[in-house]
């Protein structure tokens, strides 16, 4: 597994968003967030997460999706639940993840994080393939951005309380810590 000069992984689906723009002027990734998504709500597998963030997901497809299908959000990356990997935004990009966040005192983490998804939701346990994937990317990460070696690693719900709940309750942070070898340092 490597990164391309580009910020691409290989090896990895690219389906690149246009939800992304430049970081801002020096800033680098230098914390990493976990989040979870599945679509509809509860269900795995299908196109629906890619075209969420392709910008499109059709409202006719699912009644959940009128709510959501003008959203314009994307992450980096996506490990699927059989631990397949997406990308669809370059690593030095500003993918649209986090929202209204903060850590440690710093506002707008989309500027300075990397946002991985794991195809999951918050009432169902994550395949064990996931957590494996997503520390073999970390480890990955480290080694090609300065920034993210050793960096925090937190959930969604840690930079945003009270607004976001994922990666959620059946995400176990003791067994991803065991696959990186070293603790997350959650918010």
């Amino acid at each position: 597994m490597h990164i391309t000069p580009q910020g691409w992984l290989h090896p990895a689906t690219h389906i690149p968003s246009p939800n992304h723009d430049p970081r801002p002027p020096g800033m680098a990734p230098e914390l990493i967030v976990i989040h979870a998504i599945s679509l509809p709500p509860g269900q795995f597998g299908g196109p629906w997460i890619d075209r969420l963030f392709t910008n499109a997901l059709d409202p006719a497809d699912h009644p959940y999706f009128e709510q959501i299908h003008t959203l314009r959000v994307s992450a980096h990356l996506l490990v699927r639940r059989e631990g397949a990997l997406v990308q669809y935004v370059p690593f030095h990009e500003r993918a649209w993840h986090a929202g209204v966040s903060r850590f440690a005192g710093r506002e707008r983490c989309n500027d300075f994080s990397i946002g991985i998804e794991l195809e999951g939701a918050d009432d169902a346990p994550f395949a064990a393939v996931q957590y494996e994937r997503a520390s073999e990317v970390i480890e990955v990460l480290g080694k090609h951005y300065e920034g993210l070696q050793g960096a925090p690693i937190v959930g969604h719900s840690d930079i945003a309380p009270g607004r976001k709940t994922d990666p959620g309750p059946c995400f176990d942070w003791q067994w991803f810590e065991a696959c990186l070898g070293r603790p997350c340092h959650k918010a």
